[in-house]
């Protein structure tokens, strides 16, 4: 559904995006990452028609969007960083506009309005004022106005950021969702969203594609391990030597002195185990008192610095 070969993106003198080559099959749900500076919105902004490319060539739907443009964003769906949304405007009237900018027919727009106000929780402020709405709301009508004229592709440009922890994890929903009937290009600087949300990444560093494949993989092969974070009342040495012996763990960091009597250790382990129910019942036996047990994110800062301090990995290998 989106065919990216060779992109290539200056603005004067300055190389935004350099020789990215991708491409994302019909329903799948694919995240662009990369920190701030990384090429993601410049690669966001060409491949939904808002800007030429300097050199390379994108396909939606197998129509080129230099050579067919028109057709081509008729394909698409764009939520971008900043919703464009005019403050004075009804929910309901801010979608019959861009129904209208996307050259809906009447009928049909009254029914994708309807259809719409449904899907995203909006029929209950069909008739507030934008400007009233939260920021979680908002972003709800700008995922509402992607999807109204029912595009195949959608592109969603960090689509959970500055809105409240609640209303990101009611904006995934969303994208899980949509996932289920559009193929989905979402950009986030988080990997851990993407781990969540997305069956395969690519990742950008300065305008260069530089991984791509599952989230899981690509951890693995950049990290090689995931760390389990462990809080315990004991012995610092009896502890750490419980865990070190619990089938699968790799490594047991450093203790690391909380409060008095108390602990904190690092665990390593293969990213597709899950040992804590393992770790509990070793606390236990050695009576040690478990206080704390979970996941350590990955951090995408962590990753790139494994990536630019190494070799980049070949996207073809």
């Amino acid at each position: 559904m989106i065919e990216v070969e060779g992109l290539t993106k200056f603005y004067g003198d300055f190389l935004a995006v350099s020789g990215v080559s991708f491409s994302v099959d019909r329903g799948e749900t694919v995240g662009l990452l990369g920190t701030n500076g990384s090429g993601k919105t410049t690669t966001m902004r060409v491949l939904t028609g808002y800007m030429p490319p300097t050199s390379g060539t994108v396909r939606i739907a197998g129509h080129d969007l230099a050579a067919d443009s028109l057709e081509a964003r008729r394909h698409i769906g764009y939520l971008p960083e900043s919703v464009p949304l005019y403050s004075d405007m009804t929910v309901a009237a801010s979608l019959r506009f861009f129904g209208r900018v996307h050259l809906m027919d009447t009928a049909s727009l009254a029914s994708s309005i309807d259809r719409v106000l449904d899907a995203f929780d909006l029929v209950d402020y069909r008739d507030t004022i934008v400007g009233k709405l939260s920021k979680g709301y908002r972003q709800r009508l700008g995922l509402a106005l992607a999807v109204l004229h029912e595009p195949e592709v959608l592109v969603l440009d960090e689509p959970t950021v500055s809105i409240d922890p609640v209303q990101v994890v009611e904006a995934r929903d969303l994208i899980r969702h949509l996932g289920k009937e559009h193929t989905v290009l979402l950009s986030t600087h988080q990997l851990a969203e993407a781990s969540t949300l997305c069956e395969r990444v690519i990742i950008l560093h300065d305008g260069v594609l530089v991984a791509e494949g599952h989230p899981d993989e690509i951890a693995e092969r950049l990290q090689g391990a995931q760390r389990i974070r462990v809080e315990a009342r004991g012995p610092a040495e009896q502890t750490g030597a419980a865990l070190a012996a619990v089938p699968g763990v790799r490594s047991v960091g450093t203790d690391t002195l909380i409060e008095e009597g108390v602990y904190a250790f690092e665990v390593t382990a293969p990213l597709r185990s899950d040992l804590r129910e393992a770790i509990a019942q070793a606390m236990n036996a050695a009576g040690v008192g478990l206080r704390g047990l979970a996941r350590s994110s990955v951090d995408l800062e962590e990753v790139f610095l494994q990536i630019t301090r190494g070799e980049r990995e070949n996207p073809d290998a």
